[in-house]
């Protein structure tokens, strides 16, 4: 099944936790490496007031794995633990590390634990940029339209790619 995940961090050294979390992702029982994108700076997006100006940096991969959605779900969670992430229950608050599941295969799930594909993801430039860079021609389930059409909807949204890879 192909999973795609949008990582991003706006604490620490950022670029050495996304690459770690990648690491960590692709190392993952039953589960291979397809892709990784650039990594891209944005503007936080609905963050609460007092961390407006946070910088974060972004990116997408995807990788095949033979995992189902709560197991890899699961996993995705421990990951993120293992390098630190604490949930404070603070919607969108800054944090150090933060995996997203994008979409699993054609999985649609309307569970709050794992929502799929992410309902968010087809609004917001700093995941759509980076999956069209590495899967241009990728359909998001529902969405009908590919990454990079739907990329090219969301220009208005300021994103920076870096000369770096995830």
């Amino acid at each position: 099944m192909l999973a795609v995940l949008s990582l991003g961090s706006c604490m620490g050294d950022s670029v050495a936790l996304m690459r770690r979390a990648a690491g960590m992702v692709e190392e993952l029982p039953r589960t291979s490496p397809v892709a990784r994108s650039s990594i891209y700076e944005t503007a936080a997006v609905d963050v609460p007031e007092e961390f407006k100006d946070l910088k974060f940096l972004n990116a997408v991969m995807a990788v095949e794995t033979e995992l189902e959605p709560a197991a890899f779900s699961d996993a995705i969670h421990a990951i993120e633990a293992a390098l630190g992430r604490r949930r404070s229950g603070i919607r969108h608050e800054p944090r150090n590390i933060d995996i997203d599941i994008v979409a699993f295969g054609d999985c649609h799930s309307d569970d709050p634990a794992l929502m799929l594909p992410h309902p968010e993801a087809a609004r917001r430039r700093f995941v759509m940029e980076p999956l069209a860079e590495i899967l241009p021609d990728y359909v998001l389930p529902g969405q009908g339209k590919a990454a990079i059409e739907i990329s090219a909807a969301l220009a208005s949204q300021e994103v920076s790619r870096l000369a770096l890879q995830l």
